[in-house]
């Protein structure tokens, strides 16, 4: 396995090493997935460390939440979610798609949307991720035509996850959130990875172009 990280390297090293600790192997990547460049030249990368390329999961995303990138205006946020989590997902994704297609067994590619993209939310940031998130969701869906029946294509659409936005978020909001959804709680980073390895595994060998909201409810 190898799991990248544009800054944050520490916390790309401490996911390796508890996967090592629990028999697996995992290595670390430096990669800026905002740039066709990055994308393409990690993609050779992982192919050669590894020895080819079964699963990729396209998880890079913007944060335009937090920090000092929360007071940006929309163009700047926008500039940024475009870059990072719709050109990033195709770049890495035609990428990848060629190695998959030119190896036995084909592969299996996960990108990231957001479950309102079907529904909406009022306000500045929802509206730009309902564009950008909304992208990443028709093209995987076509992409998914492109490449079978040799690689299949699906989408993980996490709702309320406890990311670092909600860990920043006043109290009110978070317990408003979870009184709200169905089954009672915000998800977790967990939720989403218990989603994605299903995607990934043998038992979901007939599923491809498909969309699966992580979200206990809130859009269904």
């Amino acid at each position: 396995m190898l799991i990248t990280y544009r800054r944050s390297e520490a916390a790309a090293r401490a996911v390796a090493e508890r996967i090592s600790e629990r028999g697996g192997t995992a290595s670390v990547a430096q990669a800026d997935l905002g740039t066709r460049a990055g994308c393409e030249a990690l993609v050779a990368e992982a192919d050669e460390r590894l020895g080819g390329l079964d699963v990729w999961v396209n998880n890079a995303g913007a944060d335009v939440l937090t920090g000092e990138a929360d007071d940006w205006d929309w163009e700047r946020k926008l500039d940024l979610l475009l870059a990072v989590d719709l050109k990033g997902t195709i770049a890495c994704s035609y990428a990848v798609g060629e190695v998959m297609r030119g190896q036995p067994g084909g592969g299996t590619i996960l990108n990231m949307s957001w479950d309102h993209v079907t529904t909406g939310m009022r306000g500045a940031n929802p509206e730009l991720f309902s564009a950008v998130k909304g992208g990443v969701l028709a093209f995987s869906k076509s992409l998914a035509r492109a490449l079978a029946p040799s690689v299949r294509v699906n989408v993980l659409c996490p709702g309320w996850i406890e990311t670092a936005f909600a860990h920043e978020a006043p109290e009110d909001f978070r317990r408003s959130v979870a009184e709200s959804t169905p089954l009672g709680r915000w998800g977790t980073p967990a939720d989403v990875a218990a989603a994605a390895v299903y995607l990934a595994s043998p038992e979901a060998s007939f599923v491809t172009g498909q969309a699966i909201n992580v979200n206990g409810g809130v859009v269904m």
